[in-house]
């Protein structure tokens, strides 16, 4: 067993989840000086971190509550300064790529034009395509897989430790505080516990609640491989997004399954994907994919994730639910996590962050 240590002034946490909200949460607990364990189920980054297409920007976020436009705008303004930083502690690059986004056929453009000159996010309206689009030229994407990698190795390089395949089974506590988290294989004591499990965050451990209204919502992508230079910006129609990659692939996705933890893809969904990329990019129509995975989002109503001490243990506490934009929310939902941890006054409103306040949301149909 191993015992709680201390840097400093400042306490050991153990965080639960190695995506890239535990690894991000981790960082910037590093960076304020706090000793951090994480560990992870599977592989590093190996769900939704890794599965997802890396847009960092709500699909349409005109669209979307309040709380989850806030979050990702403060999140977005940062981002490229972020990743650098990232990039200069790990040596590692993470892809980030300003490239720009095409949303096509929209069917109110006034709305969403009055939405983003209200918050800073520049759009203009063109004929660049036939049923007219919104061009957000600000809009930027990383590489998924590379940041998580990049954050796994600036975490190390900061001191923090990582075990993968260590599967957290259940926590002690003793007077309203969480003293160890237990898994199959050790004890790990701590002073504080953060849960960043992502999709799993729904299920609870042994002597921990679960968090409230998370569950696993699939996605299935596919990924081509063209000349690179085909595709130069996302493009977004209907539900449907192509991501290019400067070396040539193509991201195409994606679903929105309610399906639990069941990870499996079938072909009518590959057709269905590869024909409606196509009609937006016809250099895809004779080109079969390289690859068709699903991953599993860590579901939650409205995309506002849990980000709040435990309502059971003052020294736990949450950073999970982020849906479809955990990669796009990973900054400040960071740095308001560390925030909250510390009692320091954060730069946004916590209260639609909580975990009363996700109690009170409800789930729309898919």
């Amino acid at each position: 067993m191993r015992e709680p240590g201390t840097l400093g002034q400042k306490t050991s946490v153990v965080v639960l989840g190695a995506g890239i909200s535990g690894l991000s949460s981790a960082l910037t607990l590093l960076k304020r000086g706090y000793r951090v364990t994480v560990l992870e189920r599977g592989a590093v980054g190996g769900e939704s971190s890794w599965a997802g297409g890396g847009i960092l920007s709500p699909l349409l976020p005109w669209d979307y509550a309040e709380p989850l436009s806030g979050l990702a705008l403060r999140s977005m303004a940062g981002y490229a300064d972020w990743v650098k930083a990232i990039e200069a502690m790990s040596g590692c690059v993470a892809e980030y790529w300003r490239c720009g986004m095409h949303v096509l056929g929209v069917a109110q453009p006034a709305p969403a034009l009055a939405w983003c000159k209200a918050h800073g996010l520049t759009a203009q309206l063109t004929q660049t395509h036939p049923d007219g689009s919104l061009w957000l030229p600000d809009i930027a994407q990383v590489r998924n897989p590379r940041l998580v990698a990049a954050l796994r190795a600036a975490v190390l390089q900061r001191g923090g430790t990582v075990h993968e395949h260590c599967t957290a089974t259940g926590v002690l506590a003793q007077r309203g505080r969480v003293t160890a988290v237990q898994t199959t294989a050790d004890t790990l004591y701590a002073d504080s516990v953060v849960l960043a499990t992502g999709a799993w965050s729904g299920l609870g451990l042994t002597g921990l609640a679960a968090m409230p209204k998370i569950r696993p919502i699939r996605g299935q992508m596919l990924l081509f491989k063209l000349a690179p230079g085909t595709l130069d910006t996302i493009l977004y129609r209907n539900g449907l997004y192509l991501i290019p990659r400067l070396d040539g692939h193509v991201l195409v996705g994606s679903t929105l399954e309610d399906a639990g933890f069941d990870k499996s893809t079938d072909d009518a969904t590959r057709q269905r994907l590869h024909a409606e990329a196509a009609e937006l990019l016809p250099a895809l129509a004779d080109t079969q994919p390289v690859q068709h995975w699903a991953g599993l989002r860590p579901g939650s109503p409205d995309n506002i994730p849990v980000i709040d001490r435990h309502p059971d243990f003052e020294n736990v506490f949450i950073n999970a639910g982020h849906y479809r934009y955990g990669v796009t929310l990973a900054p400040a939902s960071a740095e308001l996590l560390v925030d909250v941890m510390e009692g320091n006054v954060p730069a946004l409103d916590p209260a639609p962050y909580r975990w009363q306040a996700a109690l009170e949301r409800h789930w729309a149909a898919l």
